[in-house]
């Protein structure tokens, strides 16, 4: 969950118990087979119980529940380890924390220590390192994730939340609630000599009012920022590599620029960018809508009602659907992208959240925050999309991860 909805939620919600639904899952029929020996768990923070609840994808239950830091909020996946990262705010506390899980046990196997109420966290391509920013220290921390420590920290501007890894690790973008800005960090080849800085300030923009979610587009040349507080999104133009294409073809691609910024819906929580980068698609949780981006020509092709406060969203693998988190409507909608509306609604449980897919996609997981639970949706079925189960979890989650477990590889 993105900080302003995480402070958001701390406001709306009332820690609310409900009786826990029943343990027992649902095994997959019907669904596509698997290898055997094939494992792929989700994994949600629970930040009013200090847990991570394990459910079991293949069988379609809970597996266990992990106890961690306190008031967990953001998760990772590592893209090369069987290990997941969940961010641990403790907002009493002088520092935070991030808990490292052992996917191959579902352990929590350490606790890296970070600084002040961090409630993200980052993971590069690589899965060497990763980056948290720590909202009540304006810094990022940068942990080395082979000796699960922190290695170094960078200033940036007022109460960070987000940050987000290029795709060709080489630059990390920052969002700054507090600031009202972004701040642009250029990313140490692991090459570099030891002396130079695992992250050196490229660049820093400000005029995005409460800035929170970010995007980056896949081949590294733009991200685009919510201006939570607003009803604007910035679009940063990233600078590109020496000797690349686009700085051959022209000189000031070398550096970071702001290049507009785009009048979506109010409140404008979460982006969610289509696998291909063409569209992003916003959700404006003050005025009931979604705002679709053209990433290419940086425009707003359109602004669409959905049923009441949309909250998150996750667009398909093939890019044709969308699906979106309804956190007053107690539903999820189903928005066809070719189709430009919507085409199906489904309820979940209380306040639902965030949401994510299983890795063929059958499922599609979302996190009801109010009344502590999540909802197992079909996506594909001879009848069309439908609620399969629900499964308990803990008070308050707040972030879904999912992961595949393969064979163990040597770090």
């Amino acid at each position: 969950m993105t900080p302003h909805r995480h402070f958001l939620s701390r406001h709306l919600l009332a820690t609310v118990s409900l009786a826990l639904l029943a343990l027992s899952g649902c095994r997959r029929h019907g669904f596509p087979d698997v290898p055997d020996g094939y494992r792929e768990y989700a994994y949600i923070s629970n930040g009013g119980s200090n847990t991570v609840t394990v459910l079991d994808l293949v069988t379609v239950r809970p597996d266990r529940t992990l106890q961690v830091g306190q008031n967990p909020s953001g998760l990772a996946v590592n893209p090369r380890l069987n290990e997941v990262y969940v961010v641990n705010t403790h907002p009493a506390a002088q520092s935070g924390s991030v808990s490292v899980i052992d996917a191959n046990t579902n352990r929590v196997a350490a606790t890296i220590p970070v600084h002040r109420l961090p409630y993200m966290i980052a993971v590069d391509p690589t899965g060497h390192r990763a980056y948290v920013p720590n909202s009540g220290s304006n810094t990022v921390s940068v942990l080395d994730l082979d000796s699960r420590s922190q290695i170094a920290e960078a200033g940036t501007g007022e109460q960070p939340g987000v940050a987000r890894v290029s795709p060709d690790n080489r630059t990390l973008v920052v969002t700054n609630r507090g600031g009202n800005s972004v701040s642009l960090f250029a990313i140490a080849p692991e090459d570099a000599p030891p002396e130079t800085p695992a992250l050196r300030l490229r660049a820093a923009f400000s005029g995005c009012p409460g800035a929170t979610d970010a995007v980056i587009l896949p081949d590294s040349s733009k991200a685009f920022i919510a201006c939570s507080s607003g009803h604007q999104v910035m679009a940063v133009s990233l600078a590109a590599a020496p000797g690349s294409w686009p700085a051959r073809q022209n000189p000031s691609a070398l550096s970071d620029h702001m290049l507009t910024l785009l009048d979506v819906g109010l409140t404008p929580v979460h982006l969610s960018l289509k696998p291909d980068g063409g569209e992003i698609f916003v959700s404006n949780f003050g005025s009931d809508s979604i705002s679709e981006i053209d990433t290419w020509n940086n425009q707003v092709g359109g602004t669409y009602t959905v049923v009441s406060k949309p909250v998150s969203g996750v667009v398909s693998a093939d890019n044709s659907n969308l699906w979106v988190s309804n956190f007053s409507a107690d539903s999820v909608s189903l928005y066809s992208i070719d189709d430009g509306r919507i085409v199906n609604s489904i309820h979940t449980g209380s306040q639902p959240d965030a949401i994510a897919f299983s890795a063929d996609e059958h499922l599609l997981l979302v996190a009801d925050a109010r009344s502590g639970d999540v909802a197992v949706i079909r996506t594909q079925s001879k009848d069309g999309p439908a609620l399969f189960t629900m499964l308990p979890a803990g008070k308050t989650p707040n972030a879904i991860a999912t992961k595949v477990i393969h064979a163990e590889k040597k770090k």
